[in-house]
């Protein structure tokens, strides 16, 4: 019954990929400065763990791997229920809560990766739970076919409560693409929020309180999937193009200027990716290719 589930869960995604963009021909394999993700026949999200580690998530039947930058090594830690899938991902070193977007499931779904049990699902709308940021308080995420975000609070001790829907204002909330909200990350202690846009090529801000939402001007950055915010910079995971854009925040974060842009003979449709001090790990998703072994590619973030 597993199979069946996960054979169709995959196949709805990637014909749901078909529609944004044409398919690219396969790169070759790459040589060096990657870890392969072993037996995964998909790939989609990365979150970074203590120390070097990584936790990256099979996207079509929601498994997770665990590995580490520094040995090259990585191996599947969980096997999660079926029907359930893994695209953005991240870790809280304080609860060990491992915090999962679950794509066309309509969920999050939270693990303890000490134990490498579920410990909660919750069910937040239909359409395309697509990536997850933490702030003190929980975890927020975005949903690719809705204008609104989702908050799961989390308390201290790991108690994980019911999950509370921000409806949108501002550009942000334009769903007049096939794929809208994708990345997200959090900023001043939650208070703010920055959230991809696929469909637009841009980032906006989003206020956690009242949903209000601006364009972050001067940035643009076409296929766009998941970002990261460290400080004044912002990295962008551009996937049909390849690249990662490294981007300078205004003090007022309400601007930016594309500093420099990553790329690698590596990249394969990158998706997401997790900062490591002055190393970006990140995962090639591969979409709409034939089968081939799913990497996390290991390039300088360039700080």
């Amino acid at each position: 019954m597993r199979r069946t589930v996960q054979r169709r869960t995959s196949i709805a995604f990637f014909a749901l990929m078909a529609l944004l963009v044409p398919a690219l021909p396969a790169a070759a394999a790459p040589p060096s400065g990657f870890i392969v993700l072993d037996g995964a026949n998909s790939a989609e999200g990365i979150a970074a763990g203590r120390g070097t580690t990584f936790y990256a998530g099979e996207l079509a039947t929601g498994d997770i791997f665990q590995g580490d930058i520094r040995t090259g090594t990585a191996a599947r830690i969980i096997e999660a229920p079926a029907g359930r899938m893994a695209v953005g991902m991240k870790f809280d070193p304080g609860t060990n809560l491992l915090f999962v977007a679950g794509g066309g499931t309509g969920k999050a779904y939270v693990y303890n990766t000490v134990t490498r049990q579920p410990v909660a699902e919750r069910a937040l709308a239909p359409g395309f739970i697509n990536d997850v940021a933490l702030t003190p308080d929980g975890a927020w995420f975005t949903n690719s076919a809705a204008a609104e975000l989702y908050f799961v609070p989390v308390t201290q001790g790991g108690e994980v409560g019911a999950a509370v829907k921000k409806p949108l204002s501002g550009p942000a909330a334009d769903t007049g693409s096939q794929f809208n909200l994708n990345g997200i990350a959090s900023a001043k202690g939650g208070r703010v929020l920055f959230v991809a846009h696929s469909g637009n090529g841009e980032i906006y801000t989003v206020s956690s309180d009242t949903g209000e939402s601006a364009l972050v001007e001067g940035v643009s950055v076409p296929n766009v999937d998941g970002i990261l915010v460290q400080g004044q910079r912002l990295w962008a995971v551009q996937n049909f193009s390849n690249q990662i854009s490294r981007i300078d925040l205004a003090n007022n974060l309400s601007s930016g200027v594309v500093e420099d842009v990553i790329t690698s003979p590596l990249f394969n449709i990158p998706a997401t990716a997790a900062l490591f001090g002055n190393t970006l790990a990140a995962v090639n998703a591969q979409f709409m290719q034939p089968p081939t072994p799913f990497e996390v590619v290991l390039v300088p973030a360039r700080l």
